[in-house]
């Protein structure tokens, strides 16, 4: 019985004896089936009036025998047999037909789906004897959403194929292509979907970051694809049928990770992995990821870690592929608990650990402030969206060499330095980590202790990218964290940054209509205008500088 997947309901013993007999035998492995266990196959699915498959491993053994109905049969869970980008399942389907019909759309969509080594379809005669063999198999750079080959019908009597080296042959294929594809880097591969409700163009520009987050994390992306929605699907966020095109593209295209933009709660992950043979995460997953690829110092780390395993708790589940680019060391298997259960218990008891020392750190920079506060030196902070230039900026400002690069959260771990203006008025400016819209509320709570150097700051830089076509959005994402952390009646200077982009005519309306200091944080020279407007408001919010 363990032996046979499917319904047997409604058969006789001596039928389902005969089903359990078709698992002790075995195919010669360069055919499709033999012959007389094809003329078995079809007497006995004649019989009972149901379709009956074989699942046959590489080797011939036949791992399982499916019973099915009149019309379908359904193939079970095929995780335990490996597969990659460059690898087929290692496991064929050879099922009976009732009628003289030929492979049909849910017998492709299954080889393609499930990667199979081949599918098989034999038909037969009304008395039951097999007639001809429908077979096709996977087609390495075939059509997107055709990855497949239907080879000519064969005779039941003649099925040795070459079974074996068409297989290698195959796989051969599928390795050069994605040899291909990965190139040296051997990064992964990405497909990255978004689904949207509202405004097309909103969607697109969200899309857009999407991608430059996944460069910031050394991710290939081999496509975008993008639909639209009267509304999301609650068990897939995508249609069904949209999630099985993707699943063909993806497997077609040598895809090693699907990153959607919106967010995916628990149950989603759960049904799209269920369904995908890829890895799955969001939008806060990849940003969560980049937090951790990123930070240095011990304060940081612990940060990310609290951030990373508070999205993992509600999300740990028996199955890991959503969850396999986050941070490890969560595992095992002790005695009177599963898995899963001491999974749950080490992230919660990790988190409670994580919290206290979140705790001591804000008790330092709590410590760190008071010290500054009795040095009565003003404390000016740079704020703005990731990859505006704020370390640039600090680096031109006070000539270090604080990291800076052209990806997003280059910057996480907040670095200050002094500054002294040419009135003897000296300052401590402080860099700190980039925003970004829909900062995942993980993040928000994390870093806390970080976001708490702000509530010090007696003047606040605003750097803007205004070569960014979606500054305008940035400007309102900044602003309105800065409403929800209260900061917003902290003095601001907006400093409008990567001027050099913009045609030079186009630079007295920008710094009018957006009210700010144009400047290029690559030219030191650029700055001179800025810096007499942070001395200006220094002065001002501090009587004792203005004598000077």
């Amino acid at each position: 019985m363990k032996d046979i997947f499917g319904t047997l309901f409604g058969l006789k013993p001596s039928q389902i004896k005969r089903l359990e007999n078709l698992r002790r035998r075995r195919v010669p492995p360069q055919t499709i089936i033999s012959n007389e266990l094809c003329l078995d196959l079809c007497a006995l699915s004649m019989e009972i009036g149901r379709q009956i498959g074989l699942l046959i491993e590489r080797n011939g053994k036949i791992a399982q025998v499916l019973a099915g109905e009149v019309d379908r049969i359904v193939i079970p869970d095929l995780k335990e047999y490996r597969l990659a980008p460059d690898r087929l399942r290692g496991i064929r389907c050879v099922h009976t037909h009732l009628t003289d019909i030929p492979l049909n759309r849910d017998d492709l969509t299954d080889l393609a789906l499930l990667r199979l080594d081949l599918m098989a379809v034999v038909t037969m005669s009304d008395a039951g004897l097999p007639t001809t063999i429908h077979w096709a198999h996977i087609l390495p750079g075939g059509e997107e959403l055709k990855p497949y080959r239907v080879m000519e019908p064969i005779s039941p009597h003649h099925t040795d194929i070459g079974f074996l080296d068409l297989v290698q042959a195959l796989e051969t294929e599928l390795a050069r292509k994605k040899i291909k594809i990965v190139g040296a880097s051997g990064s992964e591969q990405a497909l990255l979907v978004s689904i949207f409700t509202g405004s097309r163009k909103n969607a697109l520009d969200s899309l857009d970051e999407l991608t430059e987050l996944a460069r910031t994390a050394d991710i290939g992306i081999i496509d975008t694809v993008v639909q639209q929605r009267k509304k999301a699907n609650p068990r897939f966020l995508i249609g069904s049928g949209k999630l099985e095109e993707l699943s063909i593209m993806a497997l077609n295209k040598g895809v090693t990770l699907l990153i959607f933009d919106q967010e995916l709660n628990p149950s989603q992950i759960r049904s799209i992995t269920d369904q995908l043979e890829i890895k799955v995460i969001d939008r806060t997953q990849l940003i969560l990821d980049i937090f951790a690829s990123h930070a240095q110092t011990r304060e940081g780390k612990l940060q990310v870690e609290l951030a990373q395993l508070k999205y993992i708790l509600p999300r740990l589940v028996t199955k890991d592929t959503a969850l396999s680019r986050l941070t490890g060391g969560i595992g095992g298997r002790g005695p009177g608990e599963t898995r899963l259960e001491i999974n749950r218990r080490r992230a919660r008891e990790r988190i409670l650990r994580l919290e206290k020392e979140v705790i001591k750190v804000q008790k330092n920079r709590g410590q760190q402030r008071s010290r500054r506060s009795k040095r009565g030196l003003p404390i000016i902070s740079i704020i703005g969206y990731t990859n505006a230039g704020k370390s640039t900026l600090l680096n031109q400002l006070t000539q270090s060499r604080i990291r800076a690069e052209n990806k997003l959260f280059a910057t996480l771990d907040p670095s200050s330095r002094r500054l002294r203006f040419p009135r003897d008025i000296e300052v401590i400016i402080t860099d700190t980590v980039g925003f970004i819209r829909d900062l995942p509320k993980e993040l928000m709570v994390a870093f806390k202790a970080t976001l708490e150097e702000l509530e010090s700051a007696d003047l606040l830089l605003h750097v803007i990218d205004v070569s960014n076509p979606r500054h305008q959005n940035q400007i309102r994402t900044v602003e309105t964290i800065l409403d929800e952390l209260q900061l917003n009646t902290i003095p601001t200077i907006r400093v409008l940054n990567k001027i050099d982009r913009i045609k030079q005519e186009n630079h007295d309306d920008l710094a009018r209509r957006l009210d700010g200091i144009a400047v290029s944080a690559l030219n030191r020279s650029s700055l001179k205008s800025l810096s007499q407007k942070m001395e200006t408001q220094v002065s001002h919010l501090f009587p004792k500088f203005r004598s000077r």
